[in-house]
């Protein structure tokens, strides 16, 4: 699934991080929405309100409130979103950062002799 996606919109990814951490952390916050509601099995949210609380201790069980699924995964979906702003905002200023001190590619000749050598100081490969 992650290839197929990958390949459709044409981006490189070695590793896969961005089809399996971003998409599906996002995918799986806005689902924990959903996966929540005590309907399904899930744990609700506490009624803190209702709790019996003597000398600040809690000496009952907490209810579980009213479960509104679709206003939680919107909550869920506008969370995400501020999560995905504040990834780009803080990456984009960590890019321009590395570009104005060292550069965002090495040289023409550094590529061409290979960067095991010209980076590390040794061959990856015995060749």
């Amino acid at each position: 699934m992650v290839t197929a996606v990958k390949s459709a919109l044409g981006y490189d990814d070695t590793l896969d991080v961005f089809g399996v951490h971003a998409i599906g952390g996002f995918l799986g916050a806005i689902g924990t929405g959903i996966v929540a509601n005590p309907l399904y099995g899930g744990a609700g949210i506490t009624d803190y309100a209702k709790c019996v609380v003597k000398d600040g201790i809690v000496t009952s069980d907490c209810p579980i409130a009213a479960y509104d699924m679709w206003g939680q995964v919107f909550i869920q979906f506008k969370n995400a979103m501020i999560t995905v702003c504040w990834s780009a905002i803080g990456s984009l200023i960590v890019y321009l950062i590395v570009a104005a001190i060292v550069g965002l590619r090495v040289s023409a000749e550094t590529e061409r002799e290979g960067l095991d050598i010209a980076e590390h100081g040794e061959r990856a490969y015995n060749m």
